[in-house]
C-alpha cells in the first residue's frame, strides 16, 4: 500500500476515547494475565494446535445463535469467538511473530485496498456482478493465481461447494439461469441410476458426488443457501422423528406401513413445515 493510502487509513482510526475500545483493552489485559507469570496453568499450556477444536466449536455456536435470532446469545458467542482470535494472536506475539494490533491493521489495510471506490475516489461498480468481478481482480493483484484461491479445504463440503461455485461465477464460468443446473441435475441423476445398476461402488460414489455438487449449484441459482436449506431440512426430520418415537414406542417392532403412517401423522401435526 502506498504512503498516501497508509496515511488515509490512519485517518480512519477511531478516537482513543471511543467507548468500543474499553472492552478490547480489558480483553487484552485479561489475556496478558492468563498467559503471564502466575496466570492460569491451562491457558499457559495452550498452542495454536490445541485451540483448533475450540475455534471450530465457537464458530458453530455462533452460527447456531444467528440461526435462532437470539441477539443476546449472538453477543455472547461473538465474545467467545473474539477470545479465540485474541488467544491465537497472543501465542504468536509470544513467539515473536505478530501481535493483535498487527492482525487488525493487516485486515484494515487489505480491505482498504479492495475498496478504492469508497476510499480513493474510484468509480463505484454499477451492479453486484461488477462489484464481485472487481473484488476478484483485487485479489489477483494481491498475488492469487486462481480465483478459487482462498476457499479453505477445511470448510464443510456443502459450504465449500457453494463458495467454489460462487467464485467461478465471478469470472463468468456459470449457467445463465437456473434451467442449466436443473437440467444438469436431471442428467446426473440418470447417470447415478446407471451406475447403481452396474453395482460399481466407486462409480456410484463419484456420480452421487456430482448429484450433490449440481444440487448446490441449482440452489445458488435459485437464491437459496444450500447449507441453510439442508440444515433446516435436517431439523424438520429431527422434530418429526422425535414425534414418531414418542407416539410409536419401540420403532423396531413396527411394520413399515405403521412407520409410514406415523410419519405422515407427524407431518400433519407439525403443520407449517415444508417437505
Amino acid at each position: 500500500m502506498t504512503d498516501r493510502a497508509s496515511s488515509s487509513l490512519g485517518e480512519l482510526a477511531v478516537p482513543a476515547d471511543d467507548p468500543r475500545l474499553f472492552g478490547l483493552r480489558c480483553l487484552l489485559g485479561l489475556m496478558d494475565r492468563l498467559r503471564g507469570p502466575g496466570g492460569c496453568p491451562w491457558d499457559r499450556r495452550q498452542t495454536h494446535a490445541s485451540l483448533r477444536g475450540y475455534l471450530l466449536e465457537e464458530t458453530y455456536e455462533l452460527l447456531e445463535a444467528l440461526d435462532a435470532g437470539d441477539l443476546e446469545h449472538v453477543r455472547e458467542e461473538l465474545g467467545d469467538l473474539l477470545f479465540q482470535v485474541v488467544f491465537h494472536a497472543r501465542i504468536a506475539e509470544e513467539e515473536g511473530r505478530f501481535h493483535l494490533g498487527e492482525v487488525a491493521a493487516g485486515i484494515a489495510r487489505k480491505l482498504y485496498g479492495r475498496h478504492p471506490h469508497v476510499f480513493e475516489d474510484g468509480v463505484a461498480p454499477s451492479s453486484d456482478e461488477e462489484l464481485a468481478r472487481a473484488w476478484a481482480a483485487h485479489k489477483r493483484r494481491e498475488g492469487r493465481r486462481s480465483v478459487l484461491d482462498g476457499v479453505p479445504r477445511a470448510l464443510p463440503a456443502l459450504l465449500r461447494a457453494q463458495r467454489v461455485q460462487a467464485k467461478a461465477a465471478q469470472v463468468g464460468f456459470d449457467w445463465g439461469d437456473a434451467r442449466g443446473p436443473l437440467e444438469k441435475l436431471e442428467e446426473e441423476i440418470d447417470e447415478l441410476r446407471a451406475e447403481i445398476a452396474g453395482a460399481d461402488a466407486e462409480a456410484v460414489r463419484s456420480e452421487l458426488g456430482d448429484v450433490l455438487f449440481t444440487a448446490v449449484n441449482l440452489a445458488r441459482h435459485l437464491g437459496v443457501d444450500a447449507e441453510a436449506a439442508l440444515r433446516e431440512a435436517t431439523e424438520r426430520f429431527v422434530r418429526r422423528f422425535r414425534w414418531v418415537e414418542a407416539a410409536g414406542g419401540d420403532l423396531t417392532a413396527l411394520s413399515d406401513e405403521r412407520l409410514e403412517a406415523l410419519w405422515e401423522e407427524a407431518k400433519q401435526r407439525l403443520e407449517g413445515e415444508g417437505g
